[in-house]
């Protein structure tokens, strides 16, 4: 059984909806402080209140997560609010499907703010932070797209997702000194609000390619991330755990005949 993270304080980008959202409420179930972190909007209330129903110790900060003024003022904020910074959790992220020959290339700047700098920015705000409560908990939210696989029209986004790994394997080496870790996780295909927007086609297509047999759940991935913010994962960094049913492994459709 892991540690409780009773009194601890976290902070989790994009935390309005779907994974975020998902990891925010496990962190809370298990006793953390948790500032759910998005760009406002009623999303963002109504997270908080469900996660507030159920018994937990949450507030809100609106920010533009690749904005590093703003980043700075939130994670400084959450900290002074929550007494100190536990764990950061760095999902926020947006995943348009352009082509590249179609792709305007502010689009591509957009994805790589919005999934990668806002990664680096958010790990950058807190250090002070975790150096001042001896230690801490960073997990990014990856994803298989970049990092193992490939899809048309995300050229954009999987460049994003394999650099978080580029990112966390050296941010490991300056965050150690401090007694920081920082892992991530990759998600598969997970029922969110926007996975469900690509359509019954889409979703049946996915859901035959898993192993497993289903679609993963926000749940899935919160527990990974639970897993490596707790005192049990406490001698684990720079290390990725794919949560994806078994997707990657078949060859072909054929090897799950």
């Amino acid at each position: 059984m892991l540690t409780r993270l009773t009194g601890r304080s976290a902070i989790v980008t994009g935390a309005s909806k779907g994974i975020g959202r998902g990891i925010a409420r496990t962190l809370a179930a298990q006793g953390a402080k948790v500032t759910l972190v998005a760009r406002g909007g009623a999303a963002l209330e109504e997270a908080r209140a469900e996660i507030a129903a159920a018994g937990g110790t949450v507030r809100t900060a609106t920010c533009d997560v690749a904005d590093w003024d703003q980043v700075r003022a939130m994670v400084d904020e959450a900290a002074e609010a929550q007494g100190g910074l536990s764990i950061l959790c760095a999902n926020a992220g947006i995943y348009p499907q352009t082509t590249m020959e179609a792709m305007d290339p502010a689009e591509w700047d957009n994805v790589m703010a919005v999934n990668l700098r806002s990664s680096f920015l958010a790990v950058k705000a807190a250090q002070p932070h975790f150096r001042r409560a001896g230690g801490g908990r960073v997990i990014l939210t990856s994803s298989i797209t970049g990092p193992i696989t490939g899809y048309r029209g995300w050229t954009h986004y999987g460049a994003s997702k394999a650099a978080q790994l580029g990112f966390m394997r050296s941010a490991a080496m300056e965050l150690a000194k401090d007694q920081v870790t920082i892992n991530a996780v990759l998600p598969g295909n997970i029922i969110t609000e926007g996975f469900e927007g690509n359509g019954p086609e889409y979703l049946a297509a996915m859901e035959a390619s898993v192993p497993l047999g289903r679609l993963g759940t926000v749940d899935d991935i919160a527990n990974a991330v639970l897993f490596l913010a707790s005192d049990e994962a406490g001698y684990i960094t720079a290390q990725q755990i794919v949560v994806d049913g078994g997707q990657v492994v078949p060859e072909s459709l054929d090897a799950m005949a």
